[in-house]
């Protein structure tokens, strides 16, 4: 049953694919299709006490009666982790919504994958499509060893030289630097996992002179804000609501919005789901987001409102 976006999803069933990774396969309780996605789509669990966590979706993109994520238990994270992985069970009961897609697969000649950890989970429905669509590939799959790293020996089994495997345990950290140089000038980069990991492909990527354009990142956790970024209080207008408000330097647009009753839409609250883009109508925005590419963010056409301020004065919304 779908209301308010949020839809109520059946667990069929649960499985170990490696060391701390459960698999779920989600259906709807009353045997409805699931809406359409496409790789890199992501969905979003309430796993209640105000727990909302988004993971992404990793089974075949033609199965509209399924929906598959794997989660990888993080002992110390935020409990969301825990939730799904030691509590969630066959025939549980669970509200979800979504999908969203904030990492889409763009047209191209040539892609390059690479994966940390479970940050192969949006890359694999983007293997499979590459693969029916034609277009070369190769992924380059590493974790801290063989057995964390979820569905590595089918990868390597039905695609052979086109995956290279990377345990840390074996091979140290992974030759960023000699898979960019392979990379070609018509390739795309695609990259999903862990902080440093996707911190030192950017620096790779800068440093060989790759058009950032041509390289695509995930993160499950906000990225750094290098810059210092403008913390100075500024007006914000609420175009269709008709309400213009003042943002002091502690408070975010969304919290502001929210308590004016500004209709907002929201999940993580920390720049990282795209739940909360909202389109800018006028002024400059101060990005601290970790969804919207370079390109995107120097476009100026949309921010994250639980994150990026104004860097001027005064912004309008489309809200």
């Amino acid at each position: 049953m779908e209301q308010n976006g949020t839809r109520t999803l059946r667990v069929e069933s649960r499985q170990y694919e490696a060391d701390g990774v459960v698999a779920l396969w989600l259906t709807d309780s009353e045997g409805h299709d699931l809406p359409a996605w496409s790789p890199g789509a992501h969905i979003e669990l309430d796993l209640g006490s105000g727990i909302l966590r988004q993971y992404s979706l990793c089974g075949p993109v033609s199965d509209r009666k399924r929906w598959r994520i794997c989660v990888l238990r993080e002992e110390n994270g935020r409990g969301g982790s825990l939730r799904v992985c030691d509590d969630l069970k066959a025939g549980d009961h669970i509200a979800v919504r979504g999908p969203r897609n904030n990492f889409e697969l763009k047209p191209t000649g040539r892609y390059i994958f690479i994966a940390g950890g479970i940050g192969i989970t949006p890359i694999l429905p983007m293997i499979e499509q590459a693969e029916a669509e034609g277009t070369p590939w190769t992924l380059t799959y590493g974790g801290r060893s063989l057995v964390s790293m979820a569905e590595a020996a089918q990868l390597q089994d039905r695609y052979l030289d086109k995956v290279v495997l990377w345990p840390q345990d074996e091979k140290g950290l992974l030759d960023l630097q000699g898979i960019i140089r392979t990379a070609g000038d018509d390739a795309l980069l695609y990259g999903c996992g862990p902080e440093p990991m996707l911190k030192a492909l950017e620096s790779a990527t800068q440093a060989a002179g790759v058009d950032p354009v041509r390289v695509r990142t995930e993160r499950f956790a906000p990225k750094a804000i290098e810059e210092t970024a403008r913390d100075d209080a500024f007006e914000v207008e609420f175009a269709k609501s008709g309400i213009t408000l003042n943002v002091g330097p502690n408070a975010s647009i969304m919290e502001v919005a929210r308590s004016a009753g500004v209709p907002v839409l929201f999940s993580c609250a920390e720049g990282t789901c795209g739940t909360c883009e909202t389109p800018v109508i006028f002024g400059k925005v101060c990005h601290r987001d970790s969804v919207l590419t370079q390109e995107e963010q120097d476009g100026n056409e949309s921010l994250m409102i639980c994150v990026s301020r104004a860097a001027g004065q005064r912004l309008v919304l489309d809200l």
